[in-house]
C-alpha cells in the first residue's frame, strides 16, 4: 500500500510534458485510449538491430510509431483470446526480463575498478610460475601394438604420421598433438610420464584407463603471471556471478517458498497437451 501511494504521489506531482518541452511521457498517439509515448519509442529504438540504427531519425520515428500503433490495436483485438500457453509464455518472459534487469543492475554495481583490482590481486599477488607441457601421443588399445609402433618410431618413423594412422582418439587428426597443458589436466600415470620425459624423445608405452600411450613431449615453458587486461573479462564475470548469487540467495532465504510434496513425473514436461485441458 505504501509503495502504491508513493507511486501515485509521484505521478500526481510530476509536471506534464508539453510539445515545447518533450519528455518520456509525451504522448505521440493513442489507440482507443491507450497512449503511446515518446518513451515507448526511445526504448524501441534502442533495441533495434545494428543495421537499422543508422537509418535517418525521421524514418525510424515514423516507422516505429506506425508499428506501435499496429501492435496496440492488435493487442486490444486479442483481449480474452490468448490461450493458456500464450498467457504462461508471457508470464515467463516477463519474469525473465525482470530477472535480466536485476542481473544488469547488480553487475554494474559490483564491477567497480576497485573491486576488479582487488580480485586480481587476491588471485595473482602470490602467483608462482608453473611448468606447462606441449605433447603429442599415439593411443592404441593393445600393449603389443604400442610396442610395435615404438619400435617403428625408434627406427626413424614419423610420429605425426603414425599417430594420424593408428591413434584411436580425436587427436589423431592433428598428428596426436594435445596442445599445451599444466599439471592436473591429464590422468595418471600419463602426467607422471610427461613430467619425467625428455623433450623430443618418445616415452612409453604408458598404460591408462584409455589404453596404451606413446608420448612425445615437444616443448615446455614456464607460465607467466597474466596481466589484468588478459583476465579482466574472467574476473568481471566471476564478480558479477558472485554478486547475483549472493543477492538471489538472500531473496530466497527471506521468501516464504513452499514446495508441495505432490509427486510429479518429470516426463510431464513434454506433455503440451496439458495446456489445452
Amino acid at each position: 500500500m505504501i509503495r502504491k501511494l508513493a507511486l501515485f504521489a509521484a505521478l500526481a506531482f510530476a509536471a506534464p510534458a508539453s510539445a515545447e518541452d518533450p519528455g518520456a511521457g509525451t504522448v505521440l498517439a493513442s489507440v482507443n485510449g491507450t497512449e503511446i509515448t515518446l518513451g515507448h519509442l526511445i526504448v524501441a529504438r534502442a533495441s533495434l538491430p545494428p543495421e537499422y540504427q543508422s537509418l535517418p531519425d525521421d524514418m525510424i520515428f515514423s516507422g516505429l510509431l506506425d508499428q506501435m500503433i499496429q501492435q496496440v490495436a492488435i493487442e486490444q483485438s486479442m483481449a480474452g483470446k490468448l490461450t493458456l500457453q500464450d498467457t504462461l509464455a508471457l508470464e515467463n518472459e516477463r519474469r525473465a526480463f525482470v530477472a535480466g534487469v536485476l542481473v544488469t543492475q547488480l553487475a554494474a554495481k559490483a564491477l567497480t575498478e576497485e573491486a576488479v583490482q582487488a580480485a586480481y590481486s587476491a588471485r595473482y599477488d602470490a602467483f608462482t610460475p608453473q611448468t606447462e607441457y606441449r605433447a603429442s601421443h599415439i593411443l592404441v588399445e593393445s600393449l603389443e601394438q604400442a610396442q610395435d609402433l615404438k619400435a617403428e618410431l625408434d627406427a626413424g618413423g614419423d610420429f605425426a604420421a603414425l599417430a594420424a594412422q593408428h591413434s584411436t582418439d580425436g587427436s589423431a587428426q592433428g598428428g596426436g598433438d594435445l596442445g599445451w597443458f599444466g599439471l592436473g589436466k591429464m590422468v595418471e600415470p600419463f602426467e607422471t610420464a610427461v613430467v619425467a620425459a625428455t623433450v623430443g624423445k618418445v616415452t612409453g608405452p604408458v598404460q591408462t584407463e584409455f589404453g596404451h600411450h606413446l608420448i612425445l613431449v615437444t616443448e615446455t615453458r614456464a607460465t607467466a603471471r597474466p596481466t589484468l587486461e588478459e583476465v579482466r573479462a574472467e574476473i568481471e564475470s566471476a564478480l558479477a556471478q558472485d554478486a547475483v548469487l549472493t543477492h538471489v540467495e538472500g531473496l530466497i532465504a527471506a521468501a516464504n517458498v513452499v514446495r508441495p510434496e505432490t509427486p510429479i513425473d518429470p516426463a510431464l514436461l513434454r506433455d503440451t497437451g496439458l495446456l489445452t485441458k
